[in-house]
C-alpha cells in the first residue's frame, strides 16, 4: 500500500508529526454486510502499512473474504470483509478492542517493515532459524539433536516447498526453562544442526542462525524461503499451480498483478509478504473469494516509482508469487495433536511418523497452558497419500484421544472447472485497464 514518495520520509521528524496529527482511523461495522464484519482503515500512507494491517487480522485468525485497497497521494483507505474461522461475524468485544488498539495505535508508530524483520530482545526462549534441502525424516533428526542437547522445543513452524525446507524453532533450557545464552553451548547446537542440514552435492548450502529474541514467525519463514530461492526450477507442470498474470497498465504507469488460486486462510498475508519483500508497493487492489477459489488483483510499482520494465523481472515476480501461495498450501493428511507437554515429546512424535513411512510437509508446534498443541501435514515418503494401515498404526502408537486425523480440504472438495491461462488473461484484461477496482472502492465507501 502506498506510494514510495511518502515512504522515503516516513522516519523523519516531520513524518512522525504528521502521523501523530493524523493517526489511523478504524471503523468496524457489523451492519453493512449480511455475512461479514466490515473493517475500514483510513491512514497516512507509508510503505508496509498494508502488510501490518493484514498481519494483525491474520494473527487473530480472521478470514478475509473481500478486500478493497486504494491510495491517493499520501493517504490510503482499505476495506476488509472478515469472518472468524467458522464464517461468523466478529462480535467478541475483546477482539474488536484489540483491532482498534493494534491498528490505530501500534501500527501508527511502529517502524516501517523493510525486507528484513528486526529481532526484539527476549529472555523467554532462544530462536533457531534453519534453511536447507528438504528430505524425509529431517524434522525428526532436528528434534532428536535438540532433545539430546537438553533443549526443550516450546514453539516451532516448519515449511517445505520445492525440495527446500525452512523452520523457526523456539527452544528453552531443559533445566531452567529459560533462553539458552551460553556461547559454547550455542556453538555446539549450531554445529550439530548444521551437520543434520548438510547434504552432499547440493548447490545451495544449508543456513542456520541463532538469536535471543522473537520475531513474526510466518513473516520470517517467507523471507527465509525467498532468500533460499525456493521459487526456482519448479518444473513445467502448471495444471495444479496458481495462475499469475502480469499486465502493463500504460494509462496510469502501473503493473497489474492478477492471481487466481484455491482459497485458504492467510492467502492475502502470504501474497503481500512477497510483494513487500520484493520492494513493490501496492497502490490499489481488490480481493474476492468464493467457495473454493480466490481472486486477487493489485496495481503496483517498485519502490523506485517505476512499474515492471523487463521480461526477466516479470518472470521473477510471477515465480515468487506462485511460491508464496504454494508454501502454505495443505499437502497430504493433517494430524492434530493435543496432549500433555513434556521434554522430548516432539522428538518422539516425529520419530513415530518417520518409522511409519510418513514425511512431514508442514508443521505448527505450540504449547498452551502445559498442553502441546501441534499440527502436522504428512504424505508418504514419495509424496503420495498415506495408506490407511499407516494411519491406524500411528494413531494406536500415539493414542486415539491425543491424535486427531483430518482429511486435507483439497482432497474432499471437487476440483473447480479448469480454465486456461489464455482465457484467464483475456477475461480480466479489460477489467484491469478500465480501473473497475477504483469504482468498487468509491461505491463501497
Amino acid at each position: 500500500m502506498g506510494g514510495s514518495e511518502c515512504g522515503s520520509e516516513s522516519d523523519d521528524e516531520y513524518a512522525k508529526l504528521i502521523r501523530r496529527m493524523n493517526p489511523p482511523r478504524v471503523v468496524i461495522d457489523n451492519d453493512a454486510c449480511e455475512n461479514a464484519t466490515v473493517i475500514k482503515v483510513d491512514s497516512e500512507n507509508k510503505q508496509g502499512t498494508l502488510l501490518e494491517v493484514v498481519q494483525v487480522l491474520t494473527d487473530l485468525n480472521l478470514v478475509v473474504t473481500k478486500a478493497y485497497i486504494s491510495s491517493d497521494g499520501c493517504w490510503f483507505m482499505d476495506v476488509f470483509n472478515v469472518t472468524d474461522r467458522e464464517g461468523m461475524k466478529i462480535t467478541d468485544e475483546s477482539i474488536i478492542k484489540y483491532l482498534h488498539k493494534s491498528i490505530e495505535t501500534d501500527a501508527c508508530f511502529r517502524p516501517s517493515l523493510k525486507s528484513s524483520v528486526g529481532v526484539m530482545p527476549s529472555k523467554e526462549h532462544t530462536s533457531i532459524e534453519l534453511t536447507g534441502p528438504d528430505r524425509p525424516g529431517l524434522l525428526s533428526e532436528v528434534c532428536a539433536v535438540l532433545t539430546n542437547l537438553k533443549c526443550n522445543i516450546v514453539n516451532a513452524e516448519i515449511w517445505a516447498h520445492n525440495t527446500r525446507a525452512a523452520a523457526v524453532v523456539c527452544v528453552t533450557d531443559e533445566s531452567t526453562g529459560c533462553a539458552i545464552d551460553d556461547p559454547h553451548r550455542l556453538s555446539v547446537i549450531k554445529e550439530l544442526l548444521s551437520n543434520v542440514l548438510s547434504v552432499n552435492n547440493d548447490s545451495r548450502s544449508a543456513k542456520m542462525a541463532v538469536s535471543m529474541g522473537v520475531t513474526h514467525t510466518e513473516r520470517r519463514l517467507h523471507q527465509m524461503m525467498f532468500a533460499d530461492r525456493d521459487y526456482e526450477n519448479v518444473g513445467d507442470n502448471k495444471t495444479l499451480r496458481p495462475q499469475v498474470v502480469l499486465l502493463d497498465c500504460l494509462e496510469k504507469d502501473y503493473t497489474v498483478v492478477m492471481l487466481r488460486s484455491k482459497d485458504r486462510p492467510k492467502l492475502l498475508f502470504d501474497t503481500l509478504c512477497t510483494l513487500t519483500d520484493m520492494q513493490y508497493v501496492v497502490f490499489h487492489g481488490t480481493v474476492d473469494t468464493g467457495r473454493m477459489e480466490a481472486y486477487q488483483e493489485y496495481y503496483i510499482r517498485h519502490v523506485d516509482g517505476l512499474p515492471i520494465r523487463s521480461e526477466a523481472e516479470r518472470q521473477r515476480v510471477t515465480q515468487c508469487l506462485e511460491a508464496a501461495i504454494e508454501r502454505r498450501a495443505s499437502e497430504g493428511l493433517e494430524f492434530e495433536l493435543r496432549t500433555n507437554d513434556r521434554v522430548g515429546l516432539l522428538s518422539d512424535i516425529t520419530r513415530i511418523f518417520r518409522e511409519n513411512g510418513m514425511r512431514i510437509r508442514r508443521a505448527e508446534i505450540s504449547t498452551e497452558g502445559g498442553m502441546a498443541v501441534d499440527s502436522f501435514h504428512v504424505t508418504d515418503m514419495l509424496g503420495n497419500p498415506v495408506e490407511v494401515k499407516a494411519i491406524e498404526s500411528i494413531c494406536e502408537q500415539i493414542g486415539q484421544t491425543a491424535l486427531r486425523v483430518r482429511q486435507c480440504p483439497e482432497a474432499l472438495s471437487p476440483k473447480p472447472p479448469e480454465e486456461t491461462l489464455t482465457s484467464f488473461l483475456l477475461g480480466n484484461f479489460l477489467k484491469a485497464c478500465s480501473f473497475q477496482t477504483f469504482r468498487l472502492i468509491r461505491s463501497y465507501s
